[in-house]
């Protein structure tokens, strides 16, 4: 992978406006990555405060051959029966070593794809993943905790989360760069000593 990363941040309708700030942002200030936004099919949509989102490109593997990353970002409509599948995307990165990570409901699109097969992972809570994918594979790898988790290039966040997936994803992102993760862990945790 290239020392310029590039990130894909994955939104449908209703997208969670607090789960992706501080990763992107974080990614392009700090490590000079190059975030670029995703749609399904490419045409724009509204976040959950009303805010309209114009994506770079739609999510088809095809557009995104230079993505090192994926971000898949939540929105209630991951728990509809009508939710895009990305798998062919999800899987594309993860084939290529790329992070692939899921925040709140996008985890279920991770879910969905088979990532959390043997992946330690977590989501909004056992019982909430359980609800919307009763059967999906390496349900047993569950961690019931209110933090991100990371296994492999998997990287997992109940929707509170935003910090610690920011961290955790910029960390399997870029291991050689732990110096600056552990100074962004130090600045994001003032505000809570």
């Amino acid at each position: 992978m290239s020392a310029g990363k590039t990130i894909g941040f994955l939104f449908i309708e209703g997208l969670a406006d607090w789960e992706y700030g501080l990763l992107s942002g974080s990614a392009v200030e700090w490590f000079s990555a190059r975030a670029v936004s995703l749609t399904p099919t490419g045409e724009p949509v509204t976040s959950m405060s009303g805010f309209r989102l114009t994506p770079d490109r739609g999510a088809d593997p095809a557009e995104n051959a230079d993505l090192d990353a994926i971000a898949v970002i939540g929105s209630d409509g991951w728990a509809s029966k009508k939710a895009p599948d990305v798998s062919a995307l999800l899987h594309t990165v993860e084939e290529r070593g790329g992070v692939v990570g899921g925040i709140c409901a996008g985890t279920l699109a991770l879910a969905r794809a088979g990532l959390f097969r043997k992946a330690k992972h977590t989501s909004n809570g056992r019982d909430w993943i359980l609800h919307h994918e009763p059967d999906y594979a390496g349900r047993e790898n569950y961690q019931d905790v209110p933090h991100a988790v990371v296994d492999g290039r998997i990287v997992s966040a109940p929707g509170s989360a935003s910090g610690t997936f920011a961290l955790e994803f910029l960390r399997t992102l870029y291991p050689e760069r732990a110096d600056a993760v552990t100074e962004m862990r130090s600045l994001f945790a003032r505000e809570y000593s």
